[in-house]
């Protein structure tokens, strides 16, 4: 039994389908003078047929998901294959150091891993990844390899791999993939995400499952729990066949009620959204029962496109976003972006530590001209919907009084130019970082709302790198001090009467909910595959409850104490999510 991260839940039963990605082996040829431009243009040839080979698995997500939005993750491969400081850079090197094309490539990216590398933000460090998937394709097409295929098995399988590629992801055929599992990936890499889109159970960054299996073996995936068990005993299997019988069921009874609202037994009304990061989410978003989007993540805007997006580009999908989401509201969080999140076309300067630099909020005060246009847009946009505006990072009232300046600013100029806008658009505050929190009753007073972002909240509280394996176990939603700050800010706003939410990752947990339903929280946003969990959760328990629960979850001193009493609670109440 190996223990990994579960990034897409379910539980799959089969037989492994062991795939070979080792890394292609490159060595060294000189060449003659009279071979370099040959060579060149034999480098040109396999990004070209790199290049049509993701635009074949694009078109296949976009058929597969029916939007186009998970499609993107493949344009971030295209827009990485056709990035001209890679490719000239390899170019230079054969003609420089007159050697062949895999040699040269080989060399880039070893030299573009190094940087991302040094990056501490766990979502920029899983883009590593994908500069070496795209390294890969094209070392692959440079020696002759063909490109595998996983839409022609003639039975189900499970794919074991030491990684893949969301191109490799997005070509899996539901009716015959039925899950995989691998040594390296993370939550926030790109092929987790397409797992999530495509509901294919997976568990990642197991670190050797494949050297535990062959092809053929019986194997157990749950995405759930994130556990993989090889060779199942007939215990075992019986187990996880009732597990998986269960699943299915909870999904679908879920699904039936998934409309109704998130009303507690004496009538006390919560509101559940959605987190997305694609426009094309919306009506998937809905069909789960959201009721509006809590985290709409712009910084994907700017990653996506090999150009800076101009104000008619944000207007165009902010006005969708307001339009498809109506009568509910969407929260847009304005640039999330940083020195460890930027292209290189906006020329920032590197930083030694980018997670605790210049980036968020922090970011749009020194760039304004990216946030005023940014703002402007959100503005224009909001007379098609109901639209608010979320600020990142916020440390202290400083900073939330500069960007509302900006704010009020831009407003005026839109005023004299006769453009309309919401005048009333609410703007509030993530509170993601601790002097934000335990500044919370200053910021409330010049805030319309709070949203907690608690999987930034838990890294800074408690000194943890989320992406470091070595200290994952201190990575603990249930700690003493977490739930402190929680507390303290739900008080602080409903003390100015303002709503406080929460769109971190534990807010879809239902070993969290009641917890946050007893603290007060008034707005959960979450991954909408966890909404009808979360809604069946609430529907259940009267508020009295939950605050009792809460109460005593307080009265702990260590957080696996916390977490095993909110489990035996949590399983005896709701056995069928535990």
């Amino acid at each position: 039994m190996l223990k990994g991260a579960g990034v897409s839940p379910g539980i799959s039963i089969g037989k492994v389908f062991l795939l070979d990605r080792r890394k292609i082996k490159v060595e060294k040829f000189t060449l003659s003078a009279q071979m370099v431009e040959k060579e060149i243009s034999r480098f040109r040839e396999a990004l070209d047929k790199s290049r049509k080979q993701l635009m074949q698995v694009k078109k296949k997500l976009v058929h597969d998901l029916g939007d186009k939005g998970h499609a993107r993750i493949v344009d971030v491969h295209i827009l990485i294959l056709e990035d001209e400081a890679l490719i000239n850079e390899a170019i230079k090197i054969v003609r420089e150091e007159r050697v062949n094309a895999e040699w040269a490539l080989r060399k880039v990216l070893s030299r573009f891993a190094k940087i991302f590398d040094e990056i501490e933000d766990p979502y920029m460090k899983e883009r590593r990844s994908d500069i070496e998937h795209v390294g890969q394709l094209i070392l692959r097409n440079l020696v002759g390899e063909k490109m595998k295929r996983f839409d022609k098995f003639e039975e189900d399988v499970i794919i074991i791999a030491h990684d893949l590629s969301p191109a490799d992801t997005a070509q899996m055929h539901k009716e015959r993939v039925i899950g995989f599992a691998t040594d390296l990936g993370a939550r926030t890499s790109h092929t987790a995400i397409t797992a999530r889109a495509l509901e294919i159970p997976a568990v990642v960054g197991l670190e050797n499952i494949c050297s535990f299996v062959k092809t053929g073996d019986p194997i157990i995936i749950d995405g759930t729990d994130g556990v993989v068990v090889v060779k199942p005993t007939p215990e075992e299997f019986r187990e996880y066949l009732e597990k998986q019988r269960r699943f299915k069921y909870v999904i679908q009874e879920l699904l039936k009620h998934s409309d109704q609202p998130a009303e507690t037994l004496d009538g006390y009304k919560i509101e559940i959204t959605a987190n997305i990061e694609f426009i094309d989410e919306i009506p998937h978003v809905l069909s789960r029962g959201a009721e509006g989007i809590g985290l709409y993540r712009t910084e994907f805007f700017y990653m996506d496109t090999p150009n800076l997006p101009t104000e008619e580009d944000h207007f165009r999908i902010y006005k969708r976003l307001a339009g498809q989401v109506s009568p509910h509201p969407a929260t847009i969080r304005t640039l999330d972006l940083g020195g460890d999140k930027i292209q290189s076309k906006l020329h920032v300067a590197d930083e030694p530590n980018p997670v605790l630099g210049l980036r968020a909020i922090r970011f749009s005060l020194k760039h304004t001209d990216l946030f005023r246009l940014q703002l402007r847009a959100i503005l224009r946009a909001s007379a098609y919907g109901k639209l608010r505006i979320m600020y990142p990072m916020i440390s202290g009232i400083e900073e939330l009084q500069q960007a509302n300046l900006i704010l009020a600013e831009v407003k005026d100029d839109m005023a004299s130019e006769g453009v309309y806008y919401d005048e009333d658009i609410p703007v509030g505050v993530m509170i993601e970082i601790p002097s934000a929190s335990l500044t919370a009753d200053l910021l409330a007073k010049e805030a319309d709302f709070f949203s907690i972002g608690t999987n930034d909240l838990i890294q800074y509280s408690i000194a943890i790198d989320r992406g470091n394996e070595h200290v994952a176990y201190l990575y603990e939603p249930l700690h003493p001090a977490l739930l402190r700050l929680i507390k303290f800010t739900i008080e602080a706003g409903h003390n100015e009467g303002i709503p406080v939410g929460m769109c971190g990752e534990m807010a879809g947990d239902p070993l969290s909910s009641l917890i946050l339903l007893g603290l007060g929280l008034d707005e959960f946003s979450m991954n909408p595959a966890g909404i009808p969990a979360i809604k069946q959760i609430i529907r259940s328990v009267r508020l009295e409850q939950a605050t009792e629960l809460a109460y005593k979850a307080m009265s702990f001193s260590t957080a696996k104490d916390v977490e095993a009493f909110a489990y035996k609670e949590m399983s005896a109440k709701f056995p069928e999510f535990f």
